[in-house]
């Protein structure tokens, strides 16, 4: 799913990403159009326009937002998609927010409402949004056609989680969530992410990422004896705190062996216990690479998306 946030993305919701600035592609229909205010020289809504008029009539079919000017200020505005839905016909994959840090920092990032988007864009597909930790809400809405929704920040609300839980997504495959550190916002606990691993606001997910996450052995505890995890093929608890404590959690619980992928980079684990992990599940790519052993004593545990 999604990489890092120091780097931009080659390619979005299986399209080659073009950046605005370098013209019209053969078909604008093929590609994930990414815009931003470049360095500064234009407005994002002007930009936003320009792009319109290269994809007519329909609008692009997977968009990248970057930087819209002062992020760390204002939110992205909704409202020029929202607004605009007439042009955007086509739109399948929209990622608000592609900020590298050296831009702005993640937990900077101000975003805003983001549910207008879903009630606004039935058939969305794909939705990814950098920012979660300065604003960004939802309200409990259905949409029947979002396959994956990946939300990224140095911190999750609580009320943020709650409100996806109480989300009604039907053919969302998949999830994943980057739920930070207290400091950047991040107070969602486990029981916030209850309904989640019971799986019932998301009855065909089968990718589940919760990364990112100051508590990861807590977290490692609730999914061993998760329902939703019987029928995941991929469940990602990387560039968090994992620690033997919650390995040793994963261990004792239900079985793992179905899974194609146990992510699980950027530990604190020991090497004894990250190779049994490996061992127990010879058929699934178990990843237990970034251990961070050597760090821990000077600095203490800490997530790989930090400030």
């Amino acid at each position: 799913m999604s990489l890092g946030y120091e780097d931009y993305l080659d390619t979005f919701a299986g399209f080659p990403v073009w950046r605005w600035e370098d013209g019209v592609p053969e078909d604008p229909a093929t590609v994930a159009w990414r815009i931003d205010t470049g360095h500064g020289e234009r407005r994002i809504e002007q930009v936003l326009d320009e792009m319109l008029e290269d994809t007519r009539p329909d609008g692009p079919i997977a968009l990248i937002i970057g930087n819209w000017g002062h992020p760390f200020k204002s939110p992205f505005p909704i409202d020029l998609l929202t607004g605009n839905a007439d042009r955007f016909g086509a739109l399948r994959a929209l990622f608000i927010g592609e900020i590298a840090q050296e831009e702005c920092e993640i937990s900077w990032i101000t975003q805003g409402d983001i549910t207008p988007v879903l009630e606004t864009f039935p058939g969305l597909q794909h939705l990814w949004v950098r920012g979660a930790s300065r604003g960004l809400t939802l309200r409990p809405v259905r949409h029947e056609n979002l396959h994956e929704l990946v939300l990224q920040g140095g911190g999750l609300s609580a009320d943020l989680v709650r409100a996806l839980s109480a989300c009604d997504l039907p053919l969302l495959e998949e999830l994943e969530l980057w739920l930070g550190v207290a400091q950047y916002g991040g107070d969602a606990g486990v029981g916030d992410l209850a309904p989640i691993l019971a799986g019932r606001p998301m009855p065909t997910l089968t990718w589940l990422g919760l990364r990112n996450a100051e508590i990861a052995d807590e977290i490692a505890a609730a999914v061993a004896a998760a329902p939703i995890v019987a029928r995941l093929r991929v469940l990602d608890l990387s560039w968090g705190t994992l620690s033997d404590t919650g390995a040793e959690a994963l261990l004792a619980g239900q079985p793992l062996t179905h899974l194609e992928h146990l992510v699980l980079n950027h530990h604190f684990m020991s090497p004894e216990v990250a190779r049994r992990l490996v061992d127990d599940l010879p058929g699934v790519t178990v990843d237990v690479g970034g251990a961070r052993e050597e760090e821990e004593e000077e600095w203490g545990r800490y997530t790989a998306v930090n400030e």
